[in-house]
């Protein structure tokens, strides 16, 4: 079922049932909160869920922290808002990751998720909660933000569309900054269909974001493309060591069937792919420690009292910031130090140029660049992983914030029972051609691979 299968059927009270039933066990959503959309729009009645990183009026935002508990938002972010003129109706904001930095939503100081298709395992970060609640079939689509693979990898694990489009593409006034350069709202949906409607609502300049840029293809509409005349690179990081065998024998499933019908798939050494996840690790930490600088007590949300005002930020932040948001604040603070500056936050951003140049040239010649979209299947939750294998499960999806290019996760069935996703990297601000090839990715996928059974 589509947006457009429900268009004229307001079934807004009975998904709010349904949450009510069932999401006790889940825990995807963090509070509902109506804020009703457009009578005239042309989709009133269909309800949507928002990270609870995006600001919409009328709703707490608390970035899943309690440093932000009680913070009510003061305006409504531009993606909203231009999906509530259209007659969309926001039901309530979701679990997430604190300040979005976590890859299996289990850092958000209200619980973790749970992932739909297996309670035991996790539904994947940091938009962990709006992809689980797309899978729990609470909503047709939600919203999430990007800034390393936060919509993708979730997506993948719950067996879910994700798409995060180019950078530019959609406003971030009103999303909390995690990395200013690399964040970017994102779409949840059961199907490519849905993901290009909301995306070309959403999309467009927008005065109050200066990243903003005019894209005059519509979304919803085919390029002159198929299958059979796609040409895919695939870089050899996908045989990465630390690639679960399992999920490459399921990738080279996928290979088989674009080969089947008709596309050029070419597998490439893209060394460049090799430093990704460090770049990301100098240059997120580092933006993330400069705008969370903001959450100090004296402003807005938590104050913990104490003697003086630098024990009073202290005992804020010690007591209002989780393990990982610390972590990554301390990493971003020594990257920017005048002592390793050089060292390490202005040699990333060659690197990460050297990497942009090297993706624009690969995608000369080539539509997309595929690769599974997460190397490993969902971990257990309270599984024990040490802080780098945590941060490798996002070696392919990186590149595409990096670069700011869109990409999109497709489920392919499934591995050993779990969700499986495969990601599609296109051309920067070609988002029409990479949702067209998804789109008939999707449509020409055997029916009990198109969504996890």
């Amino acid at each position: 079922m589509t947006l457009d299968d429900l268009v004229g059927k307001n079934v807004i009270e009975e998904r709010i049932k349904r949450i009510y039933e069932r999401d006790k066990e889940i825990n995807s959503v963090l509070r509902i909160e109506k804020v009703e959309g457009n009578k005239d729009g042309n989709y009133f009645g269909i309800p949507f869920l928002v990270k609870d990183n995006i600001l919409v009026e009328g709703t707490k935002t608390t970035n899943g922290s309690k440093i932000l508990e009680n913070y009510n938002s003061p305006y409504t972010a531009t993606a909203v808002e231009k999906l509530l003129k259209a007659g969309f109706t926001v039901v309530g904001k979701t679990n997430m990751d604190e300040f979005a930095m976590g890859n299996t939503n289990e850092h958000s100081a209200f619980g973790p998720v749970k992932n739909p298709k297996n309670l035991n395992r996790v539904p994947g970060g940091s938009s962990g909660g709006s992809a689980a609640a797309v899978a729990a079939g609470y909503v047709p689509f939600s919203l999430g933000s990007d800034t390393g693979g936060s919509v993708r990898q979730p997506a993948a694990f719950c067996g879910v569309v994700g798409f995060k489009p180019s950078y530019g593409m959609i406003s971030r006034y009103g999303l909390t900054a995690f990395s200013s350069s690399l964040d970017q709202i994102g779409v949840f949906a059961n199907n490519v269909k849905d993901v290009r409607t909301v995306t070309e609502i959403m999309k467009g300049k927008d005065p109050k974001d200066s990243t903003t840029l005019e894209h005059d293809k519509d979304l919803v509409k085919d390029v002159d493309i198929d299958l059979s005349q796609t040409k895919i690179c695939i870089p050899k990081v996908v045989y990465h060591e630390n690639a679960d065998d399992n999920v490459i024998k399921q990738f080279e499933r996928v290979i088989n069937f674009l080969r089947s019908k008709g596309a050029k798939v070419d597998i490439k050494d893209i060394p460049e792919l090799e430093y990704s996840v460090a770049i990301y690790y100098i240059i997120a930490p580092a933006e993330a420690s400069s705008n969370l600088s903001r959450y100090d007590g004296v402003k807005y949300g938590l104050r913990n009292h104490a003697l003086g005002l630098n024990k009073m930020y202290k005992a804020t932040r010690e007591g209002g910031l989780g393990i990982e948001v610390k972590r990554r604040i301390m990493m971003g603070t020594f990257n920017l130090s005048s002592l390793y500056y050089d060292q390490y936050y202005s040699k990333a951003s060659k690197v990460r140029k050297l990497l942009s140049n090297k993706m624009k040239e690969i995608l000369n010649d080539y539509h997309l660049i595929m690769t599974p979209t997460s190397p490993v299947l969902p971990p257990k939750i309270g599984e024990k992983l040490k802080p780098l294998d945590y941060y490798l499960m996002d070696i392919f999806t990186i590149p595409a914030n990096l670069t700011g290019s869109p990409a999109i996760s497709i489920p392919f069935g499934d591995v050993q029972g779990l969700p499986f996703g495969i990601q599609f990297i296109g051309r920067y601000m070609k988002d029409e051609e990479l949702l067209t090839i998804a789109d008939n990715f999707f449509k020409e996928t055997p029916r009990e691979l198109k969504n996890y059974v």
